[in-house]
């Protein structure tokens, strides 16, 4: 097979497309918060608030930050801290074990399945008396099956979902951010629902927590010079509110298109030799935040992409046990064997909404050849 080199580049990400098509939404309300300087907080930020509530299926939103409060807070908001223990995969981003160690809790690591979805029954055996919560990292955009975890850690330990890749994914029981007893998520620019900077939410269907979360975030106190307890300063920005209540009502029609780019990479890719493809049994449960493939000699393979114009990425290149920010654990390499091969073989290939079937086209062909001629000829053929 021969790949023409010289060809038009793809990025990895291209967030000018949503940007340009909300661009005269945004703008308007940028200007009407300007206009009644209503800087932080305010209707805005409360009209997103209940707009992303109700598009969980919850009752509650409290929008913070970024996505690591957001974590944080929700353990927090249900009194996890010293003495704890909180159940993660082990191939996440490092913001789900900083989130447990912020708050004093003890971060319990356990293996992903074939799916790289933290692995039930590893979940199961880790349980002890001090185990609080379980962090369901719906990874990559597809969901957790959340009530055969619920099953398996019984009533008494908390469910938190780390939605931050899966905004609008769905089972019959519901929409990702509604389906545990507490959501956290990231509007990170590159996530299905992103900002123009950072942003952060968590849902809850509990008045309590919500009360508790909105003083969390505001030092302590729903009220100006309220300190009921001490808090932090992490609060939603009023434009990012606006931009991301312009970026909901559009965020079921990204997502099938990158259901759309998902099943074109999925067809043209399955009968690649060595290129292990993404599974996804549930079409509705996955917004494909990335497709994610397994490459040997990935190295080479990503060397050749980007000689090609071809952008990539690695989500992500080492789980939590062999980040040196956690070697503290004592957990040496082989701990985690399902997580640790993937960490060597992952590969995520460029999507986006409004991605063409001609760059996904040019993708496939570039992949294919970067896997056959690796690691023997890295870059353009001579």
């Amino acid at each position: 097979m021969t790949f023409d080199w010289s060809g038009t580049p793809v990025p990895f990400m291209n967030l000018g497309i949503q940007r340009d098509e909300i661009a005269a939404e945004v703008s308007e309300g940028f200007a009407r918060v300007l206009d009644t300087t209503a800087f932080v907080g305010g209707p805005d930020v409360a009209a997103f608030e209940e707009a992303y509530a109700a598009y969980c299926g919850t009752a509650y939103c409290v929008g913070v930050g970024n996505g690591t409060d957001a974590l944080e807070l929700a353990l927090a908001a249900h009194g996890i801290g010293p003495g704890d223990e909180v159940v993660i995969p082990a191939n996440t981003f490092i913001a789900t074990a900083e989130a447990v160690e912020r708050v004093g809790a003890d971060v319990i690591l356990v293996d992903c399945d074939e799916r790289y979805l933290i692995n039930i029954d590893a979940v199961k055996s880790t349980l002890t008396e001090r185990t609080r919560a379980v962090i369901a990292v719906h990874l990559y955009g597809q969901l957790v099956d959340i009530p055969s975890l619920r099953a398996a850690v019984g009533p008494g330990v908390l469910v938190v979902e780390d939605a931050a890749q899966s905004q609008g994914a769905r089972s019959t029981q519901g929409t990702s951010g509604g389906l545990g007893d507490i959501g956290a998520t990231s509007f990170y620019p590159g996530k299905n629902l992103g900002a123009f900077g950072d942003a952060g939410a968590v849902t809850t269907n509990d008045p309590a927590v919500a009360t508790r979360l909105r003083r969390l975030r505001n030092h302590g106190g729903e009220g100006r010079h309220e300190h009921a307890l001490v808090g932090r300063n992490s609060r939603l920005d009023t434009l990012q509110a606006v931009v991301l209540r312009a970026k909901l009502a559009r965020l079921d029609i990204w997502n099938a298109q990158r259901r759309l780019v998902a099943n074109r990479y999925t067809t043209l890719l399955a009968d690649a030799p060595d290129i292990g493809l993404p599974q996804s049994p549930d079409p509705l449960a996955h917004v494909w935040h990335l497709y994610v493939v397994q490459v040997p000699h990935r190295e080479a393979v990503m060397a050749a992409l980007q000689e090609a114009g071809i952008g990539s990425g690695i989500h992500y290149p080492a789980p939590i046990h062999l980040l040196p920010a956690f070697a503290h654990l004592g957990l040496a390499v082989g701990a985690f064997p399902v997580a640790e091969a993937a960490a060597d073989r992952i590969l995520s290939l460029p999507m986006f909404p409004g991605m063409t079937a001609e760059q996904v086209d040019r993708v496939v062909t570039a992949l294919v050849v970067a896997v056959d001629n690796a690691p023997d000829t890295v870059g353009a053929p001579a």
